[in-house]
């Protein structure tokens, strides 16, 4: 069980991974010690999952970000395991996920330009044998960027 400093290490943990024990015993009202203690037993629990930069897409020439709908024609076990490993296979899709209702995935992706998202959907996500269509929707504008997690 998290308790309210448990929560609070968490939280700000979230907006600046960098801290050091010395910075989250300051916040927390702990000794450098006990702050890099509880940092540990939640790394070790599995609340902290992984540590990662947030870089700018478009810095990188990453211009066009999407949400793919993906429906298949087949379903079972071994459809779902060969449109798994394309998914995994695809930098340009950053997360995937399995969906109830109309579509079977949703996939978000980012793409340097127009024509390089076209290929995707056209030359690597329609081909696969079990993909029967896809809807696309590109992002205009992202009016909240991706945010921690409730704590």
């Amino acid at each position: 069980m998290l308790d309210e400093t448990d929560t609070r290490l968490l939280a700000a943990l979230q907006k600046n991974a960098h801290l050091t024990a010395q910075e989250l015993g300051e916040l927390l009202s702990l000794s450098p010690s006990q702050a890099g203690r509880r940092r540990q037993r939640l790394e070790a629990e599995g609340y902290i999952t992984s540590y990662a930069a947030r870089l700018d897409p478009v810095k990188l020439g990453l211009q066009v970000q999407g949400f793919i709908q993906v429906h298949l024609e087949t379903h079972g076990p071994e459809q779902a395991k060969g449109f798994a490993r394309l998914v995994r296979s695809r930098p340009e899709i950053i997360s995937a996920w399995t969906m109830t209702g109309e579509a079977d995935y949703l996939l978000r992706v980012y793409c340097a330009d127009l024509p390089a998202l076209n290929r995707l959907l056209h030359d690597v996500i329609l081909p696969h044998p079990t993909v029967a269509r896809v809807q696309s929707q590109i992002v205009m504008d992202q009016l909240k960027p991706d945010a921690p997690l409730p704590t």
